[in-house]
């Protein structure tokens, strides 16, 4: 798998969901929590955030990073003027660290220290996992979105 398709894919989808917290209608709204839903948009935007900050960033750009995951879920780390500056600054930590990785690198073992998940375990594995992940999160972001939007 060749870096420049994942950085392609990862900045389309971190530009999405700049713009998604963007679109908010206040920075209470991304808090809400909906009726059978378990996180809202912000919560799953910090997720995010550290998420990538921890699992690229980190481990493969070597950017200083500590994580609280838990207060991902259970506080407001972030106003939604500050998703948008952590965002910002996430971007180019994503692209800066995959950019720089070889096809050999790609190839290696992503290291089982920072993330244990698969048998075969590459980095093009676990980048793709991420890509999916951040898709996946951002979908539920529009959605959330989309729906306080109209109460």
């Amino acid at each position: 798998m060749k870096t420049e398709i994942l950085v392609q894919l990862f900045e389309r989808d971190l530009k999405k969901l700049r713009d998604e917290i963007q679109q908010y209608p206040s920075d209470d709204s991304l808090w809400v929590r909906l009726p059978g839903t378990i996180n809202t948009g912000g919560n799953l935007c910090q997720h995010l955030i550290g998420n990538l900050r921890t699992y690229v960033g980190l481990a493969l750009g070597q950017v200083h990073y500590v994580r609280n995951r838990d207060a991902e879920f259970t506080e407001r780390l972030f106003t939604q003027t500050e998703l948008l500056v952590e965002l910002d600054e996430l971007l180019p930590i994503v692209v800066k660290s995959v950019d720089s990785l070889s096809d050999a690198q790609l190839d290696a073992e992503y290291p089982r220290n920072v993330l244990d998940m698969f048998a075969n375990q590459t980095i093009a594995l676990v980048l793709t996992h991420l890509l999916t992940h951040l898709s996946y999160h951002l979908g539920q972001i529009n959605y959330h979105r989309r729906w306080i939007s109209t109460l």
